[in-house]
């Protein structure tokens, strides 16, 4: 039920701090910097977190109406997704 649950790809490492997080991707050798809420997602996704789960916690700990919560928590799978940071559970690990 739902939308398939994503993960964090393997080679994706994160340090998070009280201004937000760094993401290193050893496979591609990149470095990307995330604001709190980003940071927040990607330790939700790291837990394995639903979707649903994760923009419940997004608008309940940043105060913004759940449907802007559900929009950004999109975007930004989006956004992971697109770099390659981010992979759906389904997939199993073969290219």
């Amino acid at each position: 039920m739902g939308s398939p649950m994503c993960r964090v790809s393997e080679g994706v490492r994160s340090t998070h701090g009280q201004d937000g997080a760094i993401v290193l991707d050893i496979g591609q050798g990149q470095m990307f910097n995330l604001n709190l809420v980003g940071s927040r997602i990607l330790e939700l996704l790291e837990t394995g977190a639903t979707e649903s789960a994760i923009v419940d916690e997004v608008s309940q700990k940043f105060e913004v109406s759940r449907d802007v919560a559900e929009g950004d928590v999109r975007e930004f799978m989006e956004s992971l997704k697109q770099h390659h940071l981010l992979e759906d559970a389904g997939a199993n690990g073969q290219h």
